[in-house]
C-alpha cells in the first residue's frame, strides 16, 4: 500500500504531536493503566489517519461498455438534474459520500479525451451540507469515450 504524497506532512506532524503528549502523560501520569489507554487511543487514532491518505493498488478491468465508480464511497442519490455548466442538458447524477474511512482518490471512470476541465475556488462546507457539492472547492472535468457519451 502506497501514502498519498499530500499525507506525509499531516502523518508526520500527528505522529510527534502525539508522541509528545504521551511522553507528557506518562510523565505527568502515575497510573500505568490511564496512561496504557491513552496511549492505545492515540495509536487508533494514528491508525486512522495513516489510513486516510492510503492509495491501494487496484486491478481494474477495463471495458468500453461499462462506467466505473470514480471513487469509493456509498451511492447517496441518483437523480436527473439540469447541469448548466458544460453539458446543458438533463443528466443523471450520482452523488458518492465518503466518509472518513474511505479511500479519498479520485479515478476517471471511463478512458477517453478530456474535453472540458475547470478549477472552482471554493468553501469547505462538510460533506452534507445541501450546498456543498456547488458552493465546495471543487474541479469539473468532463471526458468524451470513443463513442461520444460524456461523463461530467
Amino acid at each position: 500500500m502506497k501514502i498519498h504524497n499530500e499525507g506525509f506532512k499531516i502523518i508526520t506532524l500527528f505522529f510527534f504531536l502525539l508522541v509528545g503528549v504521551d511522553c507528557l502523560l506518562i510523565y505527568l501520569i502515575p497510573l500505568v493503566w490511564i496512561w496504557s489507554l491513552l496511549l492505545a487511543v492515540s495509536i487508533i487514532f494514528f491508525s486512522l489517519i495513516v489510513s486516510f491518505f492510503r492509495v491501494p493498488k487496484r486491478d481494474v478491468t477495463i471495458d468500453g461498455n461499462n462506467i466505473l465508480a470514480p471513487s469509493d464511497g456509498k451511492v447517496v442519490v441518483i437523480e436527473e438534474v439540469q447541469e448548466t455548466e458544460y453539458l446543458n442538458d438533463k443528466y443523471t447524477q450520482i452523488s458518492i459520500f465518503m466518509s472518513p474511512l474511505n479511500v479519498h482518490c479520485q479515478w476517471y471512470p471511463i478512458n477517453g479525451i478530456i474535453k472540458y476541465f475547470k478549477y472552482h475556488p471554493g468553501k469547505y462546507l462538510v460533506a452534507w451540507h445541501p450546498k456543498s457539492s456547488t458552493e465546495n472547492e471543487r474541479t469539473t472535468i468532463v471526458i468524451e469515450d470513443t463513442e461520444g457519451r460524456k461523463i461530467l
